[in-house]
């Protein structure tokens, strides 16, 4: 397998683009990737475009924006992995030399569904009941916060975190602090989540275009890799399910570390999917970080904060910089690139050289997640 590197890297501000069309909201993030990287159109071998609810052909509708057309166009579904899993796709077909230079794109329009929770399939029994996202998520915090001892203040701090690191980022969807208070009396959402606990829904696209080391040679300063790509599902199960535990992260991180010949302590910043508050918790127990029902003291200690050991979501993460789900995994890998780079700007986590994103997609009855994407980056 050769080794690929990111070559190049675009993104737009996450927000609420309800007059916007998809292609139209993603293509200035693919062109920003194109010309950072150096690259012409005819060198690009293939497109890996990444979105849930965007419809048939977005990869095409928004690579003809841009008079770029002829190469094939894989489109990728897997929920809020969509493009994180494209984005594998691309590591693969580069790796294995398919391709010299590809481009991936993650694109998702939400404010067309009018706002309220996400769409599921409700030919799923749990969905057809009415389960959605927040209150999974909430039976979830429920649960460890029963079995560890955690409080609902407690909990609250995670969305101050992200909000302080949002606030940084001039590509957030949310640039706004909040405190413990307002957390805490904002309006409910579900026990034991307010609206500052739940990532916020909108529009948003990032790129970035992938190459093999020869050609990142001949473009200068091109020196981040991706040392790992991993892509899982769940288990299936028609029993009892540890709420507290993400089984499907913490399997695909140990596949991640292998692969990449590291271990959770050698990780200096990490984007991961805390689409809820709870969620940052636990996958700080699933990557190893910390030990099962120590996530809150790791917290506390400042360790996940920038200029701790180990910054989680420096970007402000879903809670903060936002989730139109498809865009997310690719997103991530912006930001973790950047991060690595040194190009982050206020919220750079100085020195960094090794960075991990994650992105889990969930919905349906008897699995912890039924996707989950995991990529370490490396310079």
């Amino acid at each position: 397998m050769r080794e690929v590197r990111v070559v190049g890297t675009g993104l737009i501000p996450f927000g609420k683009f309800p007059d916007q069309t998809l292609a139209e909201i993603a293509w200035p993030a693919v062109r920003e990737a194109i010309l950072e990287s150096g690259v012409k159109p005819k060198e690009i071998g293939g497109v890996f475009c990444g979105t849930a609810l965007g419809g048939m052909l977005a990869g095409q509708r928004i690579m003809k924006t841009l008079g770029i057309s002829g190469m094939p166009i894989i489109n990728v579904e897997n929920a809020c992995s969509s493009s994180s899993s494209a984005l594998s796709l691309g590591w693969l077909s580069v790796a294995s030399g398919q391709h010299d230079v590809v481009v991936v794109v993650g694109a998702e329009k939400l404010t067309k569904f009018g706002g309220g929770t996400l769409p599921l399939e409700r030919e799923d029994w749990e969905v057809n009941q009415g389960m959605v996202m927040p209150a999974l998520y909430a039976m979830r915090a429920r649960r460890y916060m029963h079995e560890y001892g955690l409080t609902e203040t407690q909990l609250a701090e995670v969305a101050v975190k992200a909000h302080e690191h949002g606030a940084l980022n001039p590509n957030a969807q949310i640039k706004k602090r909040v405190s413990l208070d307002e957390v805490m009396a904002a309006r409910p959402v579900t026990e034991p989540f307010t609206l500052w606990h739940c990532c916020p829904t909108g529009d948003g696209a990032a790129a970035v275009v992938l190459a093999s080391a020869d050609v990142a040679r001949r473009l200068e300063g091109k020196d981040v890799r991706i040392a790992a790509s991993e892509v899982t599902s769940g288990l299936y199960t028609d029993h009892f399910r540890d709420m507290t535990w993400p089984e499907l992260t913490a399997r695909g991180a140990r596949g991640a570390f292998e692969m990449a010949g590291i271990g959770p302590e050698d990780v200096d910043v990490a984007e991961i999917h805390d689409a809820f508050t709870i969620a940052e918790l636990m996958y700080y127990e699933a990557f190893g970080f910390c030990g099962r029902g120590e996530a809150y003291g790791l917290l506390k200690s400042g360790a996940t904060s920038l200029g701790g050991s180990i910054p989680v979501n420096p970007s402000g993460g879903l809670l903060s910089r936002g989730h139109p789900i498809g865009a997310t995994g690719v997103a991530q890998a912006v930001e973790v690139t950047r991060q690595l780079e040194g190009r982050a700007g206020a919220h750079q986590v100085e020195g960094a050289k090794v960075g991990v994103t994650h992105a889990t997609g969930g919905g349906i009855a008897g699995l912890d997640h039924g996707a989950c994407s995991i990529h370490v980056f490396a310079r």
